[in-house]
């Protein structure tokens, strides 16, 4: 795919009324997107990512629900209190920034890091979660090599200012080098070279940790208790986890979808934008709360 001048994000967002504002959720300043009206669809990114994650997918799905793009715990412009960021605190900060705006139930969509902890949310908090969209999520598996792969890339490309080293891990991501955006790049290097980021990276990466990891896994028996309607989208060239891993997890919860997009790596909602928006907003359309 070539970058285009229409792939940027202004562009993504022409024609939309958003707002990107900071909200205080449960004492954390946190980055938030938000466009459309209705039901509340919430965006999770991965690990070391951004709300930026979603700019294909917000325009398409502010047409029908209120959306609501975040920057997680930690995670881009959110605040970055000292202490490891395990999946409790993820989810607890999450069901905050849902009290902070007045969500009673949402539809979780989760992308790797943010799979994890919206599988988490609705184990935990059933009540609040009105659908759930795994794509390409973490958590069910600690496997060595990939854990390595994350920690070691995103700490080069922290620790040492050099873009290449950014460029680098945002390709990582996607099946097609073009889908790493320049725009995308610069907006992570910039991320990842705030003071307060570099700091704290110990505590973004914590998870990488085999014991760490192992204390928060997503179990069979705990993918067992997700009783919400759940959507897992996979890439089959997802470079942090293979298809068998997406097929455990659709056995595991009881009357999960599961779709695999070809030609696609660790990112199908941006990587396969309108095919993703489409079978997205189906799956969403299925389960309305009201």
């Amino acid at each position: 795919m070539t970058t285009a001048l229409a792939d940027t994000i202004w562009t993504e967002l022409a024609g939309v009324d958003f707002e990107l504002t900071t909200v205080d959720a449960g004492g954390v300043p946190t980055r938030s997107l938000r466009a459309g009206a209705g039901e509340p669809v919430i965006f999770l990114h991965g690990t070391s990512g951004h709300l930026e994650a979603f700019m294909r997918n917000v325009a398409a799905h502010a047409k029908h629900y209120r959306v609501h793009a975040i920057d997680m715990l930690g995670h881009g412009y959110t605040g970055k209190p000292d202490y490891p960021y395990e999946i409790p605190r993820y989810r607890d900060h999450l069901l905050a920034y849902f009290d902070a705006q007045g969500i009673g139930k949402a539809h979780i969509v989760g992308e790797s890091l943010g799979g994890w902890v919206g599988a988490r949310t609705a184990i935990d908090a059933p009540d609040r979660v009105a659908s759930l969209q795994l794509l390409c999520a973490g958590g069910t598996v600690a496997n060595p090599q990939v854990m390595e792969r994350i920690r070691n890339s995103t700490r080069k490309a922290v620790t040492t200012d050099d873009v290449e080293l950014t460029r680098a891990r945002m390709r990582l991501l996607m099946a097609d080098d073009d889908d790493a955006t320049e725009e995308l790049v610069a907006v992570r290097h910039a991320i990842y070279h705030q003071p307060s980021f570099v700091a704290n990276i110990g505590n973004l990466l914590c998870l990488q940790d085999m014991e760490t990891r192992l204390r928060n896994i997503l179990r069979p028996e705990d993918l067992a208790r997700i009783d919400v309607p759940t959507l897992i989208v996979w890439g089959r060239n997802n470079p942090f986890g293979e298809v068998p891993e997406a097929d455990a997890v659709h056995r595991n919860i009881k009357g999960s979808e599961l779709t695999i997009f070809d030609e696609c790596g660790h990112w199908p909602q941006h990587e396969q934008a309108e095919k993703y928006n489409q079978l997205s907003l189906e799956f969403i359309d299925r389960h309305r709360v009201s």
